[in-house]
């Protein structure tokens, strides 16, 4: 195992952008102090995530690549919640109404200050996010830790707050495991260890509804090509054009494969495991980002993502598992993914 740092830019206030380079056996990964993001997952010669080769694309692009997304990841309905009987209002970014991934200058669009580990196997990412960023309260300090093992990246948090605060990390890689210059992922097979979804409103608001998968295209119990779900008639994929759901892991926090997904031509297969009790499945369904890793355009249906968190809009539901970090509690949370060849 290697950790290499190298220098990625400066952002506008002329502060630097740093490019760590963990490395051991055919898994090599690149990730930035900028939104504490992946910017590269080589397995076996291949680059299997989307990304930039610069910066200022980092900076412009507003699709995610990679980066870590909070404090809240995925979406609260009505840009607004309640803790301790005060409601707070956060930015509406999303469909007129909702709060997404954090709000404008979420977790994806800071500098992580990083140290590599003592004994170089990864190296670790802090920020402390400020009582009142994007309208939330608290105090709150979080560490993202990426190491590289053989053939797996694992991606640990860790968070504490001064003051109850919605909570929910995630990571938000687009996976094309064809490489990130090849095919759309439609011949991609994939496999969920879910028996139910979250039913999304128009919005895609969770209901409160769980929605048994058996007998829809959200049946990825057994592994599915990803474009036979994309292309069906069932009227929760046609109004998203696709995959954007959340996947009911269960109620309960406990460490388990997600999902398994394998890439029909280079044969490279992705195990997805996490303690967390929902993985939401997006299939790229409105990408559209020009000027990507080799000068390429990135469009519908070029990636995947197996974004792990809490359920969507738990802060607004007590039913759901997850919502709010209680002052002074200490937040553990990991996720792995691990590479092969089939």
């Amino acid at each position: 195992m290697s950790v290499k740092r190298y220098p990625f830019g400066k952002m506008p206030n002329g502060q630097s952008v740093e490019r760590y380079e963990l490395k051991s056996g055919r898994l090599t990964v690149s990730v930035l102090t900028y939104g504490a993001t992946v910017q590269s997952i080589v397995f076996d010669g291949k680059d299997v995530v989307l990304g930039y080769d610069d910066l200022e694309h980092y900076l412009t692009g507003g699709s995610y690549f990679g980066a870590t997304v909070g404090r809240v990841a995925n979406r609260i309905g009505g840009a607004q919640f309640t803790v301790n009987g005060r409601t707070y209002e956060v930015a509406k970014n999303d469909r007129e109404d909702n709060h997404l991934h954090g709000g404008v200058r979420g977790f994806d669009r800071h500098i992580w200050t990083a140290e590599i580990l003592s004994d170089e196997d990864g190296v670790r990412m802090r920020r402390l996010s400020p009582d009142g960023e994007e309208g939330y309260p608290g105090n709150l300090k979080v560490t993202v830790t990426f190491t590289v093992s053989g053939g797996r990246l694992r991606i640990a948090y860790t968070a504490v707050s001064d003051a109850d605060t919605p909570l929910n990390l995630t990571n938000h890689s687009y996976f094309n495991l064809e490489g990130h210059d090849g095919s759309a992922i439609l011949d991609t097979t994939l496999q969920i260890a879910a028996d139910a979804i979250l039913v999304p409103d128009e919005k895609l608001i969770p209901t409160g509804e769980l929605l048994p998968v058996e007998g829809t295209p959200f049946d990825l119990r057994e592994a599915k090509r990803l474009g036979d779900g994309i292309g069906s008639a069932h009227p929760l994929i046609v109004a998203e054009n696709g995959y954007d759901h959340n996947f009911v892991l269960g109620t309960e926090r406990e460490w388990k494969c997600a999902a398994v997904a394998t890439a029909a031509e280079s044969g490279i297969r992705m195990e997805c495991w996490t303690d967390l009790p929902g993985v939401q499945l997006y299939t790229a369904n409105g990408l559209d980002e020009a000027c990507c890793k080799g000068g390429a355009r990135q469009t519908q249906y070029r990636g995947f993502c197996l974004e792990t968190q809490f359920w969507p809009d738990a802060v607004n539901r007590e039913e759901f598992p997850g919502g709010v970090l209680r002052a002074g509690d200490l937040f553990r949370s990991k996720t792995e993914y691990r590479f092969s060849k089939v």
